[in-house]
């Protein structure tokens, strides 16, 4: 994008074209996502003045697994306290290895049944 095309689309006289839409969109929420990180926004709101954040877990979908091998698996909520400032900044720094140990700690409040939600489909955090 050139300061002439960014004039040209603000004064109303061209639109930019879907491609370039798709790199400002990818721009926005890019940028967003590194000041809620530097803001510490992000942490103060998911560690909730040490209270913490309801995480619901999704397991992963066992469909297309043989029913001899396949376990059943119900989605779970547990209140997670205590790892934000740490797991907020492995996302930032895009530390795959560090989120995967926070992981770990995380599904150790499970119990017996933490192994099963080693891997999971989906996260929900209710912030």
């Amino acid at each position: 994008m050139t300061p002439r095309s960014l004039r040209s689309w603000t004064r109303g006289k061209a639109t930019p074209s879907p491609a370039s839409r798709e790199r400002i969109d990818a721009a926005y929420w890019w940028r967003r996502r590194e000041n809620l990180i530097r803001s510490g926004w992000l942490v103060r709101h998911l560690d909730n003045d040490g209270r913490g954040c309801r995480m619901e877990i999704y397991p992963v979908d066992q469909s297309h697994v043989d029913t001899r091998y396949s376990r059943s698996l119900s989605d779970r909520s547990i209140t997670v306290r205590y790892i934000w400032p740490d797991l907020v900044s492995a996302w930032a720094a895009r530390g795959g290895a560090m989120v995967d140990e926070i992981w770990d700690d995380v599904i150790t409040d499970l119990d017996s049944d933490y192994a099963a939600y080693a891997y999971v489909s989906a996260v929900g955090i209710g912030a």
